[in-house]
């Protein structure tokens, strides 16, 4: 049996069933992301994620709460987050993107690294350990899917603020995932519903979209590929590509961190060109696909409703096409995940509300 865990899986409801019990079990699973569907409030959540951990202790819990239109968790208590081009704005208000000293540029500064400590604390009081934020995207105004949870065009701001935000879920114990690597915000097309094709050379992408990751790249503890084609550099989506994850993103940039495929149930990840004659790829065929070329961890999303059969296949799939040892090229993806575990203890929820260093985040988000 492998010691690698890289599938990370969900769950349909907001409790957990036997099926759902005996796959966090499984010895390929190494997290679970969470969903608006599985919350009906933070009494709820945190005993589900406590039955979770005592199933499995090392299990990942994980969640995509960004702030804007992407927070899951909206009710008793959370604090609604500003959208990141928000963040942008406010350093606007300076003199212009080169202006990195200016009164507004230091307020958006402080103002991301406070909603990186609201959005971490709040997290992380209820037992979750990762949100897969920020998102480094630049605003092209081209992605209506990337939109407004971009921070900015300029990929100076965009590193600056991200910077922040990572230092406030840094000050509250969270590590972070930057994502759409190597960028989202110039394709139009939609990877949930569609195939997205960004044509550029890869070097208009290295001087532009790629810079935060490259800027970034020794303090991002989990990068997140996009389910993106960059037919100039490679056929395949850069999840699936070892020209992107493992020539450019570890040995051109030296990024050491984990890498989070996106969901393997999205459109953009089950057409891959040149494999299988670009036909639709079972679960367990993409995400082999994308752990050979240099993927840590994949999730598998939306898919356990029912029996949950695509969540048995892949973790039956895997369990068969690799049975011992780490599937990455390196052998550090299990160590990479251990890693994004926090390493200090939550404040309780209660101790979080009148605690000092948290009121005055949320001032600095008023």
């Amino acid at each position: 049996m492998s010691d690698h865990a890289p599938v990370i899986l969900d769950i349909a409801g907001k409790r957990l069933t036997a099926d759902d019990r005996r796959r966090i079990a499984h010895p390929l699973t190494g997290g679970l992301i969470l969903f608006t569907r599985n919350w009906t409030d933070r009494a709820q959540l945190t005993g589900l994620i406590a039955e979770m951990k005592d199933i499995r202790p090392d299990l990942l819990v994980a969640i995509d709460h960004e702030g804007g239109r992407v927070q899951r968790l909206r009710s008793d208590g959370f604090t609604a987050l500003p959208a990141m081009a928000e963040l942008g704005e406010r350093w606007m208000e300076s003199d212009g993107p080169a202006d990195l000293t200016g009164t507004s540029a230091l307020d958006a500064c402080a103002a991301a690294t406070a909603a990186g400590y609201v959005l971490a604390s709040e997290l992380r009081a209820c037992g979750i350990d990762l949100s897969f934020t920020p998102v480094l995207d630049l605003d092209h105004g081209r992605s209506a899917v990337i939109g407004n949870r971009a921070f900015h065009r300029d990929p100076r701001v965009v590193t600056q603020l991200a910077r922040c935000l990572m230092h406030g879920l840094l000050q509250a114990g969270m590590a972070n995932c930057g994502k759409h690597f190597p960028g989202h915000g110039y394709a139009a097309a939609d990877s949930h519903t569609d195939t997205p094709v960004d044509d550029r050379t890869l070097e208009v992408i290295l001087a532009d979209d790629i810079l935060p990751y490259d800027w970034l790249a020794n303090v991002l503890t989990a990068v997140m590929p996009a389910h993106v084609i960059y037919p100039a550099v490679d056929a395949r989506p850069a999840g699936f590509s070892p020209r992107w994850l493992q020539q450019v993103l570890r040995q051109q940039m030296g990024f050491n961190g984990a890498v989070f495929s996106d969901d393997l149930s999205m459109e953009g990840a089950r057409r891959v060109a040149d494999v299988k004659g670009g036909t639709v790829l079972d679960y367990d065929e993409a995400a082999v696909l994308a752990l050979n070329a240099g993927c840590d961890l994949v999730l598998l999303c939306n898919q356990s409703t029912g029996k949950g059969k695509a969540v048995d296949d892949l973790l039956d799939g895997l369990d068969k096409a690799a049975p011992n040892g780490d599937w990455t090229p390196d052998g550090l993806s299990e160590a990479r995940r251990l890693e994004l575990l926090p390493m200090t203890p939550p404040f309780p929820w209660d101790d979080l509300m009148h605690h000092a260093p948290y009121q005055h985040a949320l001032e600095l988000l008023s």
